[in-house]
């Protein structure tokens, strides 16, 4: 059994910036990604695969003029949103079983298909371990700096949230 703890952090007013911006392109991806796959849904294509999305929402984007900014932030809260898009089966309401669901190949109640993200809801951005690193009194966060923080427990994996009220 995983446990979750929350804890408040005191970013600077430079490190609000770039977990705004942080929030603003792990939401663009999601929802470029999940306008896709409904796209390919609709029309009766095979949704596509995480490597493909990942491709196209993240490695080509950020190869263009409209979105050189994605580059800005790191790369592993993009991934892991689309990771979250397309996660197979781990979890009873993931798009992937709304999509099985949809078809007759899941047992059980209909499921509700995923939603895009808006930037005035709960706002996320999931660190895997290469992306954070814990230190006594601070948890440095790749391209977002040192927070700080005070740690009761030992943590094993990191999710930033920030509420419509802009509390962190």
């Amino acid at each position: 059994m995983k446990a979750r703890f929350k804890y408040r952090i005191y970013p600077t007013p430079g490190q609000k910036y770039r977990l705004a911006k942080l929030f603003g392109c792990v939401r663009v991806v999601w929802n470029d990604s999940l306008a896709c796959c409904q796209e390919k849904y609709s029309s009766g294509e095979k949704k596509p695969t995480n490597s493909q999305l990942q491709k196209q929402f993240i490695t080509q984007s950020k190869k263009t003029e409209d979105r050189e900014w994605l580059s800005e932030v790191s790369a592993i809260p993009l991934q892991q949103s689309l990771n979250d898009l397309n996660r197979r089966g781990k979890r009873p309401f993931a798009p992937t079983n709304f999509f099985k669901s949809t078809k007759g190949q899941r047992k059980g109640r209909p499921i509700k298909p995923p939603k895009f993200k808006s930037r005035k809801s709960k706002q996320t951005a999931r660190f895997t371990k290469g992306g954070f690193k814990v230190g006594q009194h601070k948890i440095y966060l790749a391209k977002i700096g040192k927070l700080k923080i005070v740690w009761p427990v030992r943590i094993t994996y990191c999710s930033i949230i920030s509420n419509s009220n802009q509390r962190l």
